[in-house]
């Protein structure tokens, strides 16, 4: 799904920057913010359901992040655990049909991890008012190196000639087919850090100075205002 020329953005990426300078500045330890960005993300659907946003993609955990202190990556195992525990029997997700997708190489996770997020996305399959992609051991170059692979794969078998590739085919290769109108990213950084690097070419971006556990409803608002009032030509 290309970019829409709509003034009503249908699909928003975000990345949820800013949790441990978040926990940093109310003096607790450094992952302890994860835990209220990931409350914040309750918040996040609702907003998006009353905002009739059909699609998001979150940044929540990159493959670089594999790199965190002990400590602070057992942490997160731990939380993932409990969300994607929590999503599973949730009955706003499932009264509200949310699709809950995971995006990136989610092999790279405990085994006990990736049944919870193939369980997830096996029981919210068929939904399709609403539609949420995690990017979890997620990386743009990552994608694109894994996309060119399966493609090299397929000419390999036979199954797709050299002069069949184009721009749609390597999109149909693509972890996330799907283009954001929008990319929001918290936390202050004024750079894309590997996030949707093919898919965000025509994206409008937004970097706000709030950590990602501050981010409320009025800033959500604030973006898509800003973003109705840009002229999206296209290169045209």
């Amino acid at each position: 799904m290309k970019p829409s020329s709509n003034k009503v953005p249908m699909h928003i990426g975000i990345i949820l920057d800013g949790n441990r300078r978040f926990a940093h500045r109310l003096m607790l330890k450094p992952w302890k913010g994860h835990e209220w960005g990931a409350r914040k993300l309750e918040k996040l659907f609702e907003w998006c359901n009353e905002l009739d946003i059909k699609e998001l993609t979150l940044y929540a955990f990159s493959v670089q992040n594999f790199n965190r202190p002990k400590e602070e990556f057992e942490y997160l195992m731990d939380l993932f655990r409990k969300e994607f525990d929590n999503y599973k029997d949730n009955p706003n997700i499932h009264e509200k049909k949310i699709r809950i997708n995971v995006i990136g190489r989610i092999w790279m996770f405990p085994k006990d991890i990736q049944e919870k997020m193939h369980e997830i996305m096996e029981k919210t399959k068929n939904y399709s008012d609403h539609i949420v992609n995690f990017a979890m051991a997620y990386g743009g170059r990552e994608e694109v190196m894994d996309a060119v692979k399966k493609i090299s794969e397929q000419i390999k078998q036979g199954k797709l000639s050299v002069e069949e590739i184009n721009e749609n085919t390597f999109s149909k290769n693509l972890y996330l087919e799907n283009e954001p109108d929008l990319i929001i990213r918290t936390g202050g950084e004024k750079r894309t850090s590997n996030f949707l690097i093919w898919q965000s070419h025509y994206s409008e971006w937004f970097f706000l100075e709030k950590h990602w556990p501050e981010f409320e409803k009025e800033d959500l608002i604030d973006v898509i205002d800003e973003y109705k009032q840009r002229d999206r030509r296209f290169g045209k």
